[in-house]
């Protein structure tokens, strides 16, 4: 970090803190990977499912967010067929969120099956790292005024209904 750097970083935290926590205070799951730049699919989906008023709720939520590497490794033209289909679009981004707010070092040493808000469980494994499905979190703990993201690399996709994930 260069000087300059590092002295813009201490700026910014005085001022945080001269403005006391009203002003300091973490942006929503929606802000927060706004400006994370990130997620600009994610971001992209959210909206266009209807979910940014949800995501901007009190929760707390938990949201397995992909980011747009892992929207890319999909096959061309899951993502444009999904925005087409918003009830499918919403299914699938409701399975990436947990009621709560669960960090990386709540499931450590675990696995376990989680409820989504899609309603179908997802399978998160604490043992080395943490994964989800077949996802690895590649960055745990964003905090959020209303919940917690974990960056994952690759998009879960909901097994069709009756059937299990393994």
């Amino acid at each position: 970090m260069t000087p300059a750097i590092r002295s813009f970083v201490a700026g910014a935290a005085l001022v945080a803190g001269l403005l006391g926590p009203s002003m300091a205070r973490a942006a929503d799951i929606v802000d927060t990977a706004v400006s994370a730049g990130q997620f600009t699919t994610l971001v992209t989906a959210v909206k266009a499912a209807g979910l940014v008023p949800t995501l901007k709720g009190k929760g707390p939520f938990t949201v397995f967010a992909p980011n747009d590497a892992a929207f890319a490794k999909l096959p061309p033209g899951t993502v444009e067929s999904l925005l087409k289909n918003k009830a499918k679009l919403r299914a699938v981004l409701k399975y990436h969120v947990i009621p709560g707010r669960v960090k990386a070092a709540d499931v450590a040493g675990k696995s376990l099956k989680v409820a989504t808000v899609q309603g179908q469980p997802v399978s998160v494994d604490g043992s080395f790292g943490v994964t989800v499905n077949d996802a690895h979190v590649i960055q745990p703990d964003i905090e959020a005024s209303n919940g917690v993201i974990h960056v994952i690399d690759t998009v879960l996709l909901p097994p069709a209904r009756g059937k299990t994930h393994h």
